[in-house]
């Protein structure tokens, strides 16, 4: 029972730590001389000069933005709720709470990266552009999310 709730939480912890990383580093879009993010749109000027222009103005980035700080609000609040379950919980109980929390964390991170998806070519053009690890790290961080959420609804609590 010690090895299944050290996974759990191990996989918890790797969600965050891949939702964390996807929304802070500036790889969601790469290119030749320039690289996005949700925050910044930067490029290198033919004089090797780096530039960066603030995304404040694009609403579908604001949604991606605030989509992906909500995830990771989410996924904090469910794994906290998980040891506060942990320890206060019936014996043969269930932890919806801290799935269903996990669970719409996963969902607010499918609903980010299809906004960017849909919209990502309004905001940059330059040909030759491909998407970054920090967005393919945000689609990899949907399905884990979903199945540490399957998990914890799942999980009954044990002596």
């Amino acid at each position: 029972m010690l090895l299944l709730l050290l996974s759990i939480i191990i996989l918890h912890v790797a969600v965050l730590v891949l939702l964390l990383v996807s929304t802070i580093v500036s790889q969601w879009m790469v290119g030749h001389q320039y690289s996005t993010d949700l925050w910044q749109n930067c490029s290198t000027t033919s004089s090797n000069v780096y530039h960066c222009f603030s995304t404040s103005t694009n609403e579908w980035l604001q949604s991606v933005q605030a989509t992906m700080i909500l995830s990771i609000i989410f996924s904090v609040l469910s794994l906290f709720l998980f040891f506060c379950q942990l320890f206060t919980l019936t014996k043969g109980g269930r932890f919806y709470i801290t799935g269903v929390f996990q669970i719409l964390a996963g969902l607010c991170v499918m609903s980010a990266a299809s906004i960017y998806t849909v919209k990502h070519t309004d905001w940059n053009l330059n040909m030759g552009s491909s998407y970054g690890f920090a967005y393919i790290l945000a689609w990899v961080s949907f399905p884990l999310a979903l199945l540490s959420g399957v998990i914890y609804v799942i999980l009954r609590k044990r002596e």
